[in-house]
Protein backbone atom coordinates (compact mmCIF):
# COMPACT_ATOMS: atom_id res chain seq x y z
CA UNK A 1 0.00 0.00 0.00
CA UNK A 2 1.24 3.06 -0.75
CA UNK A 3 2.16 6.02 2.01
CA UNK A 4 -0.63 7.83 0.59
CA UNK A 5 -3.20 5.37 0.86
CA UNK A 6 -1.87 4.70 4.52
CA UNK A 7 -2.45 8.36 5.56
CA UNK A 8 -6.09 8.24 3.47
CA UNK A 9 -6.93 5.18 5.76
CA UNK A 10 -5.82 6.59 8.46
CA UNK A 11 -7.73 9.82 7.84
CA UNK A 12 -11.07 7.49 7.08
CA UNK A 13 -10.78 5.59 10.12
CA UNK A 14 -9.93 8.76 12.29
CA UNK A 15 -13.93 10.28 11.28
CA UNK A 16 -15.41 7.10 12.08
CA UNK A 17 -13.89 7.04 15.62
CA UNK A 18 -14.80 10.45 16.16
CA UNK A 19 -19.00 9.80 15.84
CA UNK A 20 -18.58 6.62 18.51
CA UNK A 21 -19.02 6.75 22.49
CA UNK A 22 -16.17 8.40 23.62
CA UNK A 23 -15.46 6.39 26.77
CA UNK A 24 -11.96 7.77 27.50
CA UNK A 25 -9.89 10.99 26.62
CA UNK A 26 -10.36 12.16 22.92
CA UNK A 27 -6.58 12.04 21.40
CA UNK A 28 -7.05 14.46 19.15
CA UNK A 29 -8.39 17.85 18.85
CA UNK A 30 -11.66 16.85 17.47
CA UNK A 31 -14.10 19.54 16.71
CA UNK A 32 -17.78 19.83 17.10
CA UNK A 33 -20.71 22.46 16.73
CA UNK A 34 -21.47 22.04 20.35
CA UNK A 35 -19.80 20.34 23.48
CA UNK A 36 -22.13 20.11 26.96
CA UNK A 37 -19.36 19.78 29.46
CA UNK A 38 -19.29 18.26 33.14
CA UNK A 39 -22.34 17.59 33.35
CA UNK A 40 -24.01 14.49 35.16
CA UNK A 41 -25.48 12.53 32.44
CA UNK A 42 -29.05 11.14 32.58
CA UNK A 43 -29.41 9.27 29.49
CA UNK A 44 -33.28 8.36 29.67
CA UNK A 45 -32.72 4.53 30.66
CA UNK A 46 -33.02 5.26 33.64
CA UNK A 47 -29.60 4.33 34.68
CA UNK A 48 -27.04 5.81 36.91
CA UNK A 49 -25.87 9.35 36.10
CA UNK A 50 -22.54 9.88 35.24
CA UNK A 51 -20.01 13.10 34.29
CA UNK A 52 -19.49 13.34 31.04
CA UNK A 53 -19.38 15.83 27.58
CA UNK A 54 -21.95 15.65 25.17
CA UNK A 55 -20.73 16.66 21.61
CA UNK A 56 -22.86 17.75 19.05
CA UNK A 57 -22.60 18.00 15.29
CA UNK A 58 -25.45 19.04 13.25
CA UNK A 59 -28.70 18.32 14.31
CA UNK A 60 -27.25 14.74 16.23
CA UNK A 61 -25.06 13.92 19.01
CA UNK A 62 -21.90 12.67 18.35
CA UNK A 63 -20.03 11.58 21.41
CA UNK A 64 -20.63 11.23 24.79
CA UNK A 65 -17.76 11.25 27.30
CA UNK A 66 -14.41 12.55 28.18
CA UNK A 67 -14.01 15.45 25.41
CA UNK A 68 -11.27 17.15 27.33
CA UNK A 69 -8.84 17.46 24.12
CA UNK A 70 -12.05 18.45 22.17
CA UNK A 71 -13.86 21.87 20.59
CA UNK A 72 -16.96 23.21 19.97
CA UNK A 73 -17.77 26.03 17.89
CA UNK A 74 -19.71 27.05 21.20
CA UNK A 75 -19.67 25.29 24.80
CA UNK A 76 -21.97 25.21 27.90
CA UNK A 77 -20.26 24.59 30.61
CA UNK A 78 -23.05 22.09 32.77
CA UNK A 79 -21.16 21.62 36.00
CA UNK A 80 -23.32 21.11 38.85
CA UNK A 81 -26.28 20.34 36.67
CA UNK A 82 -28.00 17.26 35.37
CA UNK A 83 -28.02 17.11 31.28
CA UNK A 84 -30.74 14.94 30.11
CA UNK A 85 -32.79 13.79 26.74
CA UNK A 86 -35.43 16.73 26.18
CA UNK A 87 -38.70 16.44 27.93
CA UNK A 88 -41.43 14.87 26.08
CA UNK A 89 -44.83 16.06 26.51
CA UNK A 90 -47.27 13.32 25.80
CA UNK A 91 -50.84 15.61 25.95
CA UNK A 92 -50.16 18.48 24.08
CA UNK A 93 -52.96 21.33 23.38
CA UNK A 94 -49.86 23.57 21.84
CA UNK A 95 -51.33 24.08 18.16
CA UNK A 96 -52.93 27.11 17.88
CA UNK A 97 -50.73 28.65 20.40
CA UNK A 98 -47.65 27.66 18.35
CA UNK A 99 -49.28 29.33 15.18
CA UNK A 100 -49.95 32.28 17.01
CA UNK A 101 -46.63 32.05 18.74
CA UNK A 102 -43.35 29.23 17.58
CA UNK A 103 -41.50 29.77 20.55
CA UNK A 104 -43.28 27.54 22.83
CA UNK A 105 -42.17 29.48 25.87
CA UNK A 106 -43.66 28.01 28.94
CA UNK A 107 -42.70 24.11 28.01
CA UNK A 108 -39.60 24.82 26.21
CA UNK A 109 -38.59 26.49 29.46
CA UNK A 110 -39.61 23.56 31.20
CA UNK A 111 -36.95 21.23 28.75
CA UNK A 112 -39.84 20.24 26.90
CA UNK A 113 -38.79 19.58 23.19
CA UNK A 114 -41.76 17.45 21.91
CA UNK A 115 -44.98 18.41 22.03
CA UNK A 116 -47.55 15.64 21.26
CA UNK A 117 -51.21 16.46 20.15
CA UNK A 118 -54.11 14.50 19.07
CA UNK A 119 -56.67 14.12 22.29
CA UNK A 120 -59.50 12.29 20.28
CA UNK A 121 -59.53 15.06 17.96
CA UNK A 122 -56.43 15.66 16.04
CA UNK A 123 -56.09 18.83 13.00
CA UNK A 124 -56.62 16.10 10.01
CA UNK A 125 -57.96 14.65 8.07
CA UNK A 126 -60.68 17.46 7.82
CA UNK A 127 -64.07 17.63 5.37
CA UNK A 128 -65.10 20.78 4.07
CA UNK A 129 -68.02 20.55 6.82
CA UNK A 130 -65.24 20.17 9.67
CA UNK A 131 -63.31 23.30 8.45
CA UNK A 132 -66.09 25.57 8.22
CA UNK A 133 -67.16 24.33 12.26
CA UNK A 134 -63.25 24.23 13.70
CA UNK A 135 -63.57 28.05 12.45
CA UNK A 136 -66.21 28.56 13.80
CA UNK A 137 -64.79 27.47 17.48
CA UNK A 138 -61.60 29.26 17.15
CA UNK A 139 -61.39 31.27 20.06
CA UNK A 140 -58.66 34.57 20.44
CA UNK A 141 -56.42 32.64 18.35
CA UNK A 142 -57.97 32.59 14.32
CA UNK A 143 -56.40 31.51 11.26
CA UNK A 144 -56.61 30.31 7.73
CA UNK A 145 -57.70 26.56 7.57
CA UNK A 146 -55.83 25.79 4.21
CA UNK A 147 -55.08 21.87 5.05
CA UNK A 148 -56.85 19.00 4.82
CA UNK A 149 -54.90 15.81 6.11
CA UNK A 150 -52.93 15.74 9.30
CA UNK A 151 -50.03 15.10 7.61
CA UNK A 152 -50.70 18.81 5.50
CA UNK A 153 -51.19 19.89 8.64
CA UNK A 154 -47.87 19.08 10.73
CA UNK A 155 -46.02 19.98 7.87
CA UNK A 156 -47.65 23.40 7.76
CA UNK A 157 -47.08 23.91 11.35
CA UNK A 158 -43.16 23.45 11.15
CA UNK A 159 -42.83 25.42 7.86
CA UNK A 160 -44.18 28.17 9.94
CA UNK A 161 -41.01 27.96 12.45
CA UNK A 162 -41.61 26.26 15.99
CA UNK A 163 -39.31 26.01 18.51
CA UNK A 164 -40.14 22.38 19.74
CA UNK A 165 -40.54 19.11 17.40
CA UNK A 166 -43.91 18.10 17.23
CA UNK A 167 -45.63 15.10 16.66
CA UNK A 168 -49.66 13.39 16.70
CA UNK A 169 -52.02 10.68 16.79
CA UNK A 170 -54.91 10.84 14.75
CA UNK A 171 -58.23 11.73 16.79
CA UNK A 172 -60.99 8.67 17.03
CA UNK A 173 -63.69 11.88 16.83
CA UNK A 174 -62.08 12.95 14.09
CA UNK A 175 -62.17 9.75 12.18
CA UNK A 176 -65.70 9.47 12.94
CA UNK A 177 -66.59 12.91 12.06
CA UNK A 178 -65.47 12.42 8.78
CA UNK A 179 -67.45 9.40 8.10
CA UNK A 180 -70.53 10.02 10.24
CA UNK A 181 -70.02 13.36 11.12
CA UNK A 182 -71.95 14.50 14.27
CA UNK A 183 -74.24 11.63 14.32
CA UNK A 184 -74.95 9.50 17.32
CA UNK A 185 -74.88 5.85 15.87
CA UNK A 186 -72.82 2.92 15.07
CA UNK A 187 -71.26 2.84 11.63
CA UNK A 188 -72.49 0.68 9.03
CA UNK A 189 -69.49 -2.03 7.44
CA UNK A 190 -68.96 -0.24 4.19
CA UNK A 191 -68.60 3.04 6.97
CA UNK A 192 -66.16 1.51 9.41
CA UNK A 193 -64.10 0.28 6.34
CA UNK A 194 -63.84 3.49 5.51
CA UNK A 195 -62.81 5.03 9.01
CA UNK A 196 -60.17 2.16 9.19
CA UNK A 197 -58.75 3.66 5.69
CA UNK A 198 -59.00 6.87 6.98
CA UNK A 199 -56.52 5.64 10.12
CA UNK A 200 -54.39 3.92 7.71
CA UNK A 201 -53.87 7.10 5.71
CA UNK A 202 -52.95 8.86 8.39
CA UNK A 203 -50.18 6.23 9.69
CA UNK A 204 -48.58 6.60 6.48
CA UNK A 205 -48.15 10.10 7.05
CA UNK A 206 -46.80 10.15 10.51
CA UNK A 207 -49.37 9.69 12.97
CA UNK A 208 -48.36 7.79 16.31
CA UNK A 209 -51.44 5.59 16.46
CA UNK A 210 -54.81 6.60 17.41
CA UNK A 211 -56.56 8.49 20.23
CA UNK A 212 -59.87 8.46 21.50
CA UNK A 213 -61.44 11.29 24.20
CA UNK A 214 -64.85 8.90 25.55
CA UNK A 215 -66.40 11.85 27.53
CA UNK A 216 -66.97 13.99 24.98
CA UNK A 217 -69.25 14.47 21.94
CA UNK A 218 -68.81 13.05 19.58
CA UNK A 219 -66.43 10.61 21.21
CA UNK A 220 -68.64 9.45 23.40
CA UNK A 221 -71.01 7.63 21.04
CA UNK A 222 -68.29 5.14 19.45
CA UNK A 223 -68.31 1.51 21.24
CA UNK A 224 -65.65 -0.47 21.67
CA UNK A 225 -65.89 -2.63 18.85
CA UNK A 226 -65.77 0.92 16.85
CA UNK A 227 -62.58 1.68 18.32
CA UNK A 228 -61.09 -1.78 18.60
CA UNK A 229 -61.42 -2.16 14.44
CA UNK A 230 -59.48 1.63 14.47
CA UNK A 231 -56.55 1.03 16.60
CA UNK A 232 -56.69 -2.58 14.58
CA UNK A 233 -55.68 -0.56 11.56
CA UNK A 234 -53.18 1.15 13.03
CA UNK A 235 -51.81 -2.00 14.32
CA UNK A 236 -49.38 -3.04 11.44
CA UNK A 237 -48.41 0.24 11.42
CA UNK A 238 -46.81 0.31 14.92
CA UNK A 239 -49.11 2.53 15.81
CA UNK A 240 -50.64 3.21 19.62
CA UNK A 241 -53.95 3.09 20.99
CA UNK A 242 -54.27 6.67 23.77
CA UNK A 243 -57.40 7.36 25.32
CA UNK A 244 -58.97 9.40 27.48
CA UNK A 245 -61.03 6.91 29.41
CA UNK A 246 -65.14 6.80 29.41
CA UNK A 247 -65.03 7.45 32.84
CA UNK A 248 -62.78 8.72 35.68
CA UNK A 249 -65.29 8.23 38.19
CA UNK A 250 -67.89 6.27 38.58
CA UNK A 251 -66.95 3.80 36.23
CA UNK A 252 -63.17 4.15 36.18
CA UNK A 253 -62.39 0.63 36.63
CA UNK A 254 -64.65 -0.20 33.50
CA UNK A 255 -62.74 2.11 31.64
CA UNK A 256 -59.79 0.80 32.21
CA UNK A 257 -60.94 -2.94 31.12
CA UNK A 258 -62.34 -1.78 28.19
CA UNK A 259 -58.84 0.14 27.16
CA UNK A 260 -56.95 -2.84 28.21
CA UNK A 261 -59.50 -5.03 26.25
CA UNK A 262 -59.11 -2.86 23.08
CA UNK A 263 -55.35 -3.11 23.32
CA UNK A 264 -55.76 -6.92 23.85
CA UNK A 265 -57.98 -7.60 20.90
CA UNK A 266 -56.19 -4.93 18.42
CA UNK A 267 -52.74 -6.09 19.33
CA UNK A 268 -50.87 -2.66 20.44
CA UNK A 269 -49.65 -0.34 22.91
CA UNK A 270 -52.46 1.59 24.86
CA UNK A 271 -52.09 4.47 27.35
CA UNK A 272 -54.31 6.15 29.73
CA UNK A 273 -54.51 9.95 29.34
CA UNK A 274 -54.11 11.83 32.69
CA UNK A 275 -54.93 8.89 34.99
CA UNK A 276 -57.25 10.16 37.90
CA UNK A 277 -59.95 9.21 40.27
CA UNK A 278 -62.25 12.08 39.94
CA UNK A 279 -65.05 12.86 42.53
CA UNK A 280 -64.70 12.59 46.06
CA UNK A 281 -66.47 9.46 46.35
CA UNK A 282 -63.54 7.90 44.07
CA UNK A 283 -60.55 8.71 45.17
CA UNK A 284 -60.57 5.28 46.66
CA UNK A 285 -60.44 3.56 43.65
CA UNK A 286 -56.95 4.79 42.47
CA UNK A 287 -55.05 2.01 44.15
CA UNK A 288 -57.31 -0.42 42.76
CA UNK A 289 -56.92 1.01 39.06
CA UNK A 290 -53.52 0.98 39.14
CA UNK A 291 -53.61 -2.69 40.24
CA UNK A 292 -55.67 -3.05 37.25
CA UNK A 293 -53.48 -1.77 34.95
CA UNK A 294 -49.80 -3.95 36.83
CA UNK A 295 -52.27 -6.90 36.38
CA UNK A 296 -52.53 -6.74 32.13
CA UNK A 297 -48.97 -5.64 32.59
CA UNK A 298 -47.95 -8.74 34.37
CA UNK A 299 -49.71 -10.91 31.36
CA UNK A 300 -47.78 -9.57 28.77
CA UNK A 301 -49.66 -6.36 27.28
CA UNK A 302 -47.91 -2.99 26.73
CA UNK A 303 -50.26 -0.42 28.94
CA UNK A 304 -48.71 2.70 30.71
CA UNK A 305 -50.49 6.41 31.31
CA UNK A 306 -49.32 9.67 31.56
CA UNK A 307 -50.75 12.31 33.75
CA UNK A 308 -50.20 16.03 34.85
CA UNK A 309 -49.16 16.87 38.61
CA UNK A 310 -52.12 18.87 40.19
CA UNK A 311 -55.61 18.03 41.66
CA UNK A 312 -57.88 20.18 39.04
CA UNK A 313 -57.92 19.32 35.33
CA UNK A 314 -59.81 21.72 33.19
CA UNK A 315 -62.04 21.23 29.64
CA UNK A 316 -65.11 23.09 29.20
CA UNK A 317 -68.85 23.64 30.68
CA UNK A 318 -69.91 21.04 27.85
CA UNK A 319 -68.43 18.32 30.35
CA UNK A 320 -71.26 19.24 33.03
CA UNK A 321 -74.20 18.58 29.96
CA UNK A 322 -75.52 14.74 28.35
CA UNK A 323 -73.81 14.13 25.20
CA UNK A 324 -77.48 14.01 23.62
CA UNK A 325 -77.84 17.37 24.20
CA UNK A 326 -74.74 18.45 22.24
CA UNK A 327 -75.53 16.28 18.74
CA UNK A 328 -75.17 18.09 15.82
CA UNK A 329 -72.91 20.88 15.61
CA UNK A 330 -72.67 23.85 17.79
CA UNK A 331 -75.40 25.84 16.39
CA UNK A 332 -77.82 22.86 17.26
CA UNK A 333 -76.46 22.61 20.54
CA UNK A 334 -76.60 25.98 21.10
CA UNK A 335 -80.16 26.10 20.14
CA UNK A 336 -81.76 22.81 22.52
CA UNK A 337 -80.25 25.29 25.10
CA UNK A 338 -82.65 27.78 24.23
CA UNK A 339 -86.36 25.60 24.44
CA UNK A 340 -87.54 25.81 27.64
CA UNK A 341 -88.85 22.22 27.66
CA UNK A 342 -85.46 21.51 27.28
CA UNK A 343 -83.53 23.35 29.27
CA UNK A 344 -85.56 22.49 32.44
CA UNK A 345 -84.93 18.68 31.72
CA UNK A 346 -81.26 19.86 31.32
CA UNK A 347 -81.19 21.38 34.77
CA UNK A 348 -82.49 18.28 36.32
CA UNK A 349 -79.89 16.14 34.86
CA UNK A 350 -77.13 18.72 35.54
CA UNK A 351 -77.88 17.99 39.45
CA UNK A 352 -77.31 14.41 39.33
CA UNK A 353 -74.52 11.87 38.29
CA UNK A 354 -74.45 11.42 34.70
CA UNK A 355 -76.02 8.17 33.13
CA UNK A 356 -74.06 6.88 30.72
CA UNK A 357 -71.93 10.09 30.80
CA UNK A 358 -69.63 11.93 33.22
CA UNK A 359 -70.84 14.73 35.16
CA UNK A 360 -67.90 17.53 35.82
CA UNK A 361 -69.87 19.45 37.32
CA UNK A 362 -71.72 16.94 39.45
CA UNK A 363 -68.42 15.30 40.70
CA UNK A 364 -66.54 18.72 41.87
CA UNK A 365 -69.26 18.36 44.43
CA UNK A 366 -69.70 22.23 44.57
CA UNK A 367 -69.91 24.85 42.50
CA UNK A 368 -66.86 26.83 44.16
CA UNK A 369 -64.89 24.03 42.94
CA UNK A 370 -65.78 25.09 39.16
CA UNK A 371 -63.33 27.85 37.77
CA UNK A 372 -64.48 29.58 34.82
CA UNK A 373 -60.88 30.25 32.95
CA UNK A 374 -61.85 31.20 29.22
CA UNK A 375 -64.13 33.13 27.35
CA UNK A 376 -64.46 34.34 23.61
CA UNK A 377 -67.25 37.16 23.80
CA UNK A 378 -65.04 39.86 25.23
CA UNK A 379 -68.50 40.91 27.28
CA UNK A 380 -67.86 37.96 29.66
CA UNK A 381 -63.99 38.04 29.82
CA UNK A 382 -64.03 39.90 33.14
CA UNK A 383 -65.48 36.39 34.69
CA UNK A 384 -62.31 34.52 33.73
CA UNK A 385 -60.93 33.31 37.01
CA UNK A 386 -64.10 33.66 38.78
CA UNK A 387 -66.18 30.72 40.10
CA UNK A 388 -69.34 28.95 38.56
CA UNK A 389 -70.44 29.93 42.40
CA UNK A 390 -69.85 33.53 41.87
CA UNK A 391 -71.42 33.78 38.68
CA UNK A 392 -74.50 32.25 39.45
CA UNK A 393 -74.59 34.57 42.71
CA UNK A 394 -73.94 37.55 40.91
CA UNK A 395 -76.45 36.63 38.38
CA UNK A 396 -78.84 35.37 41.07
CA UNK A 397 -79.55 32.33 40.00
CA UNK A 398 -78.53 28.45 39.77
CA UNK A 399 -75.25 27.15 38.86
CA UNK A 400 -76.67 24.96 36.23
CA UNK A 401 -78.85 27.99 34.94
CA UNK A 402 -75.70 29.55 35.01
CA UNK A 403 -73.61 27.61 33.08
CA UNK A 404 -76.20 27.14 30.55
CA UNK A 405 -76.54 30.74 30.19
CA UNK A 406 -73.08 31.45 30.10
CA UNK A 407 -72.24 29.03 27.02
CA UNK A 408 -75.22 30.45 25.34
CA UNK A 409 -73.62 33.94 25.58
CA UNK A 410 -70.15 32.71 24.80
CA UNK A 411 -71.47 30.53 21.71
CA UNK A 412 -68.71 28.46 23.16
CA UNK A 413 -67.82 25.19 24.76
CA UNK A 414 -66.42 28.03 27.96
CA UNK A 415 -62.83 26.68 28.85
CA UNK A 416 -63.34 25.65 32.58
CA UNK A 417 -61.06 24.15 35.48
CA UNK A 418 -62.41 21.36 37.91
CA UNK A 419 -61.27 20.62 40.88
CA UNK A 420 -61.52 16.43 40.85
CA UNK A 421 -58.78 15.22 42.48
CA UNK A 422 -56.90 14.27 45.96
CA UNK A 423 -53.13 14.99 46.62
CA UNK A 424 -52.87 11.63 47.73
CA UNK A 425 -53.58 10.25 44.43
CA UNK A 426 -51.63 12.53 42.32
CA UNK A 427 -48.74 11.41 44.49
CA UNK A 428 -49.71 8.06 44.02
CA UNK A 429 -50.17 8.17 40.27
CA UNK A 430 -46.88 10.09 39.94
CA UNK A 431 -45.21 7.21 41.48
CA UNK A 432 -45.91 5.05 38.95
CA UNK A 433 -42.67 3.67 36.68
CA UNK A 434 -45.72 3.69 34.01
CA UNK A 435 -46.57 7.27 34.31
CA UNK A 436 -45.36 9.87 31.73
CA UNK A 437 -46.22 13.51 32.03
CA UNK A 438 -48.12 15.50 29.84
CA UNK A 439 -49.48 19.20 30.30
CA UNK A 440 -52.91 18.78 28.64
CA UNK A 441 -52.52 22.28 27.98
CA UNK A 442 -50.92 24.68 25.25
CA UNK A 443 -47.82 26.37 25.75
CA UNK A 444 -47.67 30.16 25.75
CA UNK A 445 -46.18 33.83 26.16
CA UNK A 446 -47.23 35.31 28.95
CA UNK A 447 -48.16 38.40 26.40
CA UNK A 448 -50.31 39.35 23.58
CA UNK A 449 -53.39 37.19 22.71
CA UNK A 450 -52.79 35.09 25.49
CA UNK A 451 -53.76 37.52 27.80
CA UNK A 452 -57.06 37.57 27.26
CA UNK A 453 -57.57 33.96 28.45
CA UNK A 454 -56.14 32.21 31.68
CA UNK A 455 -54.81 29.22 31.54
CA UNK A 456 -54.13 26.16 34.10
CA UNK A 457 -51.59 26.42 35.59
CA UNK A 458 -49.86 23.61 34.51
CA UNK A 459 -49.26 25.04 30.97
CA UNK A 460 -46.55 27.12 32.74
CA UNK A 461 -45.44 24.85 35.76
CA UNK A 462 -46.15 20.93 34.77
CA UNK A 463 -42.99 19.11 34.15
CA UNK A 464 -40.86 21.44 36.86
CA UNK A 465 -43.42 20.99 39.23
CA UNK A 466 -43.32 16.87 38.81
CA UNK A 467 -38.93 17.02 39.07
CA UNK A 468 -39.71 19.90 41.76
CA UNK A 469 -41.69 19.43 44.16
CA UNK A 470 -42.48 15.39 43.65
CA UNK A 471 -39.57 14.41 42.47
CA UNK A 472 -36.85 16.10 44.94
CA UNK A 473 -39.02 17.01 47.70
CA UNK A 474 -41.87 14.31 47.64
CA UNK A 475 -39.61 11.65 46.71
CA UNK A 476 -42.09 9.53 44.45
CA UNK A 477 -39.11 8.31 42.29
CA UNK A 478 -35.11 8.59 41.92
CA UNK A 479 -34.12 11.62 39.18
CA UNK A 480 -33.06 9.35 36.97
CA UNK A 481 -36.13 7.22 36.70
CA UNK A 482 -37.62 10.29 36.50
CA UNK A 483 -35.75 11.54 33.78
CA UNK A 484 -36.72 8.31 31.60
CA UNK A 485 -40.68 8.80 32.04
CA UNK A 486 -40.13 12.31 30.32
CA UNK A 487 -37.79 10.89 27.69
CA UNK A 488 -36.93 7.78 26.94
CA UNK A 489 -40.17 6.02 28.19
CA UNK A 490 -42.86 7.99 25.76
CA UNK A 491 -39.80 7.33 23.26
CA UNK A 492 -40.49 3.73 23.57
CA UNK A 493 -43.88 3.74 23.71
CA UNK A 494 -44.88 5.49 20.90
CA UNK A 495 -41.77 4.22 19.13
CA UNK A 496 -40.14 7.73 18.03
CA UNK A 497 -37.21 7.01 15.98
CA UNK A 498 -33.47 8.14 17.30
CA UNK A 499 -35.57 10.61 20.10
CA UNK A 500 -35.97 10.30 23.59
CA UNK A 501 -32.13 9.02 24.61
CA UNK A 502 -28.78 10.64 24.66
CA UNK A 503 -26.97 8.06 22.69
CA UNK A 504 -24.89 8.22 19.75
CA UNK A 505 -26.51 9.11 16.50
CA UNK A 506 -29.70 9.89 18.27
CA UNK A 507 -31.38 13.73 17.40
CA UNK A 508 -29.71 16.46 19.47
CA UNK A 509 -32.67 17.25 21.71
CA UNK A 510 -31.54 17.99 25.53
CA UNK A 511 -31.91 19.62 28.51
CA UNK A 512 -29.54 20.89 31.21
CA UNK A 513 -31.81 21.73 34.49
CA UNK A 514 -30.53 22.34 38.30
CA UNK A 515 -32.36 19.67 40.30
CA UNK A 516 -31.85 21.19 43.46
CA UNK A 517 -33.59 24.46 42.42
CA UNK A 518 -36.15 23.60 39.65
CA UNK A 519 -39.21 24.30 40.37
CA UNK A 520 -43.07 25.75 39.09
CA UNK A 521 -44.58 29.08 40.10
CA UNK A 522 -47.79 29.53 38.50
CA UNK A 523 -51.04 29.14 40.67
CA UNK A 524 -54.07 28.81 40.04
CA UNK A 525 -55.09 32.74 40.30
CA UNK A 526 -52.00 33.67 38.89
CA UNK A 527 -50.77 31.22 36.27
CA UNK A 528 -48.54 33.15 34.16
CA UNK A 529 -45.39 32.56 35.74
CA UNK A 530 -42.37 30.61 34.45
CA UNK A 531 -40.51 27.98 35.67
CA UNK A 532 -37.37 27.92 36.82
CA UNK A 533 -34.01 26.08 37.22
CA UNK A 534 -33.75 25.21 33.51
CA UNK A 535 -30.66 26.85 31.82
CA UNK A 536 -30.45 25.25 28.90
CA UNK A 537 -32.52 23.78 26.03
CA UNK A 538 -30.98 22.10 22.46
CA UNK A 539 -33.66 20.96 19.43
CA UNK A 540 -32.05 19.67 16.73
CA UNK A 541 -28.51 20.66 17.74
CA UNK A 542 -30.15 24.12 18.03
CA UNK A 543 -29.79 26.27 21.51
CA UNK A 544 -33.23 27.12 21.65
CA UNK A 545 -32.88 28.27 25.62
CA UNK A 546 -29.30 29.51 26.64
CA UNK A 547 -28.58 30.78 30.63
CA UNK A 548 -32.78 30.41 31.11
CA UNK A 549 -33.38 32.50 28.70
CA UNK A 550 -35.40 31.80 25.37
CA UNK A 551 -32.63 32.46 22.02
CA UNK A 552 -35.74 32.62 19.24
CA UNK A 553 -34.32 30.04 17.25
CA UNK A 554 -37.26 28.11 16.10
CA UNK A 555 -35.65 24.56 14.68
CA UNK A 556 -38.53 22.26 15.65
CA UNK A 557 -39.77 19.64 13.51
CA UNK A 558 -42.33 17.16 12.35
CA UNK A 559 -41.55 13.78 14.43
CA UNK A 560 -43.48 11.12 12.29
CA UNK A 561 -44.70 8.10 13.82
CA UNK A 562 -43.28 4.16 12.69
CA UNK A 563 -45.66 4.11 9.81
CA UNK A 564 -44.67 6.90 8.09
CA UNK A 565 -43.93 6.12 4.31
CA UNK A 566 -42.11 8.72 2.89
CA UNK A 567 -43.86 10.40 -0.19
CA UNK A 568 -42.66 8.61 -3.55
CA UNK A 569 -41.52 5.83 -1.87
Amino acid sequence: MHMRSHRLAGALLAVLLGGCFASGPAQRADRYDLIVRNGMVYDGSGGAARQADVGIRGDRIAAIGDLANARGRREIDAKGHAVAPGFINVLSWAPDALIADGRSMSDILQGVTLEVFGEGWSYGPLTAAMKKEARDEQGDIRYAITWTSLGEFMTWLEKRGISPNIASFVGASTVRQNVLGNANRAPAPAELERMQALVREAMEQGALGVASALIYFPGSYAKTDELTALATAAAPYGGAYISHLRSEGDRLLQGIDELVGIARAAGVHAEIYHLKAAGRDNWPKMREAIARIDAARARGLSISANMYAYTAGATGLNACMPPAVQEGELDAWIGRLKDPVVRAQLVTEMRQPGKDWENLCYMAGDPGNVVLIGFKNAKLKPMTGKTLADVARLRGTSPEDAAIDLVIEDHAHVDTAFFLMSEDNVKLGLSQTWTALGSDEGSFVPAGVFLKSQPHPRAYGNFARFLGRYVRDEQVDTLPDAVRRLSGLPADNFKLRDRGYLKDGYHADLVVFDPATIADHARYDDPRKFATGVSEVVVNGVEVVRDGRHTGAKPGRFVPGPGYRIKGN
